[in-house]
């Protein structure tokens, strides 16, 4: 058994251009023999589940993962059938029902936001950041919030509700930049907790709820602006028809949905199963036919942008600022203890994640929705280069061939 796993692990491998024990930054080196036995019987699980442990080591994670991910060893038949229970478990259940929604809750979300404050920015934005002109962390942060606001045209007195809020850092954001009021709802009573605190005096109320609740809640009251930044993930395929119909009805007819989400490359129903045990549990990617079927005869996508290059940066930064600050953060006496297995965890989910954006394994979208039949004009960000189009079209610049 040994000498199989091991004869069928190398192949694999050495099909991606990395040796075992080789030179190169992305080559592993084994530690302990129970390695290949555990990426045989576990695949990418077994394979992320033995870094933890240390039986294996690499010199670039990000590195070792861009190599896999290009040669497609991750859909390799060995990784396939190590996940085939999980992806059946998908299909015959909602995985994301209002139980299974706690679950990542529980296991990610409310781990002590002391551990987030070591390698997150100043506006606590644990989603993809937008590095076009920013340098540092915290630009790209202001960048990104920049972004939403104005592709949303937020405008003071805005009524804006923010369906998975996180720690507060948009719904502060937007109430202090362009005068919105802001309604914020989580799941996580951590992220709860601190977002009332850290928007405390601005007009912005959080709210623990389940975005099922958001009708009950909501009866008689409608929104100028809707948006979803980084929380679809953990909806689930089944209920994107459901959600996309709540905010349907809660969206006044000439407002605006804006929907910041990880985009998959290609349709499933599940999230790797290392991530999906350790990282986000119950969660998964949309595609783009996914999306569609549950904006259809519901909203027109008056946007869609690929913004998936500026993720590698972010969790380039995230990643450093744990390591600088991994003293600090073994030192946090929380419920559970950020040890050296955590430690491995989190930089195995930081560059291996870096490297899915890297290679456009996965990607980030900005879509922009408005109620289908009710747009009374073109979306604005589509006219931002006419003027200098028509300059350049007086001047000469641009000159049409007679025919």
């Amino acid at each position: 058994m040994s000498k199989l796993a091991k004869t069928l692990v190398t192949d694999v491998l050495s099909r991606a251009g990395i040796s075992i024990d080789g030179p190169r930054p992305w080559d592993i080196r084994v530690n302990h023999p129970r390695f290949h036995g555990r990426v045989l019987t576990g695949g990418s699980l077994g394979f992320g589940e033995a870094y933890m442990d240390g039986d294996w080591d690499v010199g670039e994670i990000d590195a070792l993962f861009r190599r896999l991910i290009r040669s497609d060893a991750t859909r390799s038949p060995l990784v396939l059938l190590n996940r085939l229970w999980l992806d059946m478990k998908s299909r015959l259940t909602n995985l994301q029902s209002r139980r299974g929604s706690r679950a990542i809750a529980e296991t990610h979300y409310d781990l002590d936001h002391r551990l987030y404050e070591q390698f997150l920015g100043p506006h606590n934005q644990y989603t993809c950041c937008f590095f076009n002109r920013a340098s540092t962390l915290a630009e790209a942060e202001v960048e990104k919030l920049e972004m939403i606001c104005d592709k949303l045209g937020l405008e003071s007195g805005h009524e804006v509700l923010d369906i998975g809020c996180g720690w507060g850092g948009f719904a502060r954001y937007a109430a202090e930049t362009r005068g919105c009021r802001v309604t914020g709802i989580s799941i996580s009573r951590e992220q709860v907790s601190y977002a009332r605190k850290y928007t405390s005096g601005l007009p912005v109320n959080i709210i623990e709820a389940d975005y099922r609740d958001l009708n009950r809640l909501f009866d008689d009251r409608r929104f100028d602006r809707i948006v979803i930044i980084g929380m679809i993930e953990h909806v689930g395929y089944r209920n994107y028809r459901r959600l996309f119909g709540i905010i349907h009805r809660l969206l006044k007819d000439e407002g605006s949905f804006l929907l910041h989400t990880i985009g998959n490359s290609h349709t499933t129903t599940v999230v790797d199963p290392w991530i999906e045990k350790y990282i986000f549990r119950n969660s998964m990617a949309p595609s783009t036919s996914q999306l569609a079927a549950a904006a259809e005869d519901l909203f027109t996508v008056h946007d869609w942008e690929n913004c998936g290059h500026y993720y590698a940066p972010t969790l380039a930064a995230w990643q450093r600022n744990f390591e600088a600050n991994w003293e600090k953060i073994a030192a946090i006496d929380a419920e559970r203890p950020f040890d050296e297995r955590f430690r491995r965890m989190f930089n195995y989910y930081f560059l291996s994640c870096k490297a899915g954006f890297e290679t456009e394994n996965i990607l980030l979208w900005h879509l922009v929705m408005r109620k289908k039949g009710l747009s009374p004009s073109v979306y604005p960000r589509v006219n931002l280069r006419q003027t200098d189009v028509a300059n350049r079209t007086e001047s000469g610049t641009i000159r049409h061939s007679a025919q």
